[in-house]
């Protein structure tokens, strides 16, 4: 079966550093920084009151893994989205941009799903929250996906500057 490629270069699902980067480096990386996330954030939400330690360690981790979901999901569409070839190709900005809107987007129909539709948790006093046409949304998960995947693409990233400009040399 032959190779689909973009200008020579394979489509980043098929480019083995693509993989590398995301599977050992972003997925980590992100998976640790939501981890934090999860548990600084934990008091804006009423199960902070409410659940045993045991029952918040259990919502951190699902919510983290789940976290992960999201995220790996919404690097891929940004990948798909920006026909992303190998990672020396990538366009950086486009790819991340593209990353955060789809994150950002889910956040918003899960926030809704969950605090609204069929009422799954509720924000605490303590969570401020943004009026998105009527729509009530915690500013804590946006910025969450504002903030959390940015920085593990930066991070992750730093090794693949670093390699380039001695390259470059």
């Amino acid at each position: 079966m032959a190779t689909i490629s973009v200008k020579g270069a394979p489509r980043w699902y098929q480019d083995r550093s693509t993989l590398k980067f995301v599977a050992l480096r972003y997925v980590p990386l992100l998976g640790a920084l939501n981890l934090l996330w999860e548990i600084a954030h934990l008091p804006l939400y009423t199960v902070w009151a409410e659940g045993p330690l045991s029952y918040l360690a259990y919502v951190v981790v699902h919510c983290t893994l789940g976290d992960l979901v999201i995220g790996a999901s919404a690097l891929a569409s940004a990948l798909v989205a920006t026909r992303a070839g190998a990672i020396d190709q990538w366009k950086f900005q486009n790819v991340g941009l593209a990353a955060i809107v789809t994150g950002v987007g889910y956040t918003v129909l899960s926030e809704w799903m969950n605090t609204i539709a069929r009422p799954s948790w509720e924000y605490s006093a303590l969570m401020p929250v943004v009026n998105l046409n009527g729509l009530e949304i915690g500013l804590s998960p946006l910025a969450q996906w504002l903030v959390v995947p940015p920085v593990a693409f930066w991070l992750a990233g730093l090794r693949l500057v670093k390699k380039a400009k001695e390259v470059g040399r």
